[in-house]
């Protein structure tokens, strides 16, 4: 099993890298290939709702910029851990065009997100990481995909580079989050093919 994990951080080795990294070694030592991919501080524009990718259906977005080899790999993995750092208590910019540019090229093909595990995790001085940690499970929860929960929330501390290494029940709950996708991951792999095609019928 594949999991991709995405930071949202432009500080290269900071404390969202550190924090997914940790997940990442949990998923690693389980036998899962892994990979991290960073758009953070990337040439990834905001969606321009042109509706392009509904027309052209190919997977994906009509905007030539970083963002498409990350949307590639997020429909391969079978789990996606998206992290980022509490910027004014939500995400940074790159992740927020991530969640509307992704989450419209997967409705457009088919809802190439469903049934995937999703984990969102955040980066914290202090406070705003909840909301931080929502803004992400919304991708995750209009995509079909599956949230797994963990010992707490989905938040480690640390201003510095490197300060999340001191909080360890932060940490201990980002390795159980590892645990819990390897669990959840195995559970639900052998039944994804049978996973049910929802469609909406227009009222009236």
């Amino acid at each position: 099993m594949y999991a991709l994990a995405i930071c949202g951080s432009p500080r290269k080795n900071g404390n969202t890298s550190i924090i997914l990294n940790t997940v990442l070694e949990t998923l690693k030592a389980k036998g899962w290939e892994t990979e991290m991919e960073t758009v953070g501080g990337q040439n990834i524009r905001g969606c321009t709702a042109c509706g392009a990718c509904f027309k052209k259906a190919d997977g994906t977005c009509i905007i030539d910029d970083d963002l498409n080899p990350v949307i590639a790999k997020m429909f391969k993995a079978d789990a996606i851990i998206i992290g980022s750092p509490t910027y004014f208590a939500d995400v940074t910019a790159e992740i927020k065009a991530l969640i509307d540019r992704a989450g419209f090229v997967a409705m457009a093909n088919g809802n190439a997100l469903k049934g995937k595990i999703g984990a969102g995790i955040s980066a914290v001085r202090r406070g705003g990481s909840i909301h931080t940690v929502d803004t992400i499970n919304h991708l995750f929860m209009i995509s079909r995909m599956i949230i797994p929960g963990s010992t707490y929330w989905n938040m480690v501390y640390g201003l510095h580079k490197g300060d999340v290494e001191k909080d360890k029940e932060g940490l201990a709950n980002m390795r159980h989050i590892g645990e819990t996708i390897d669990w959840l991951g195995r559970a639900i792999k052998p039944h994804m093919e049978s996973y049910p095609d929802i469609t909406t019928e227009k009222e009236g």
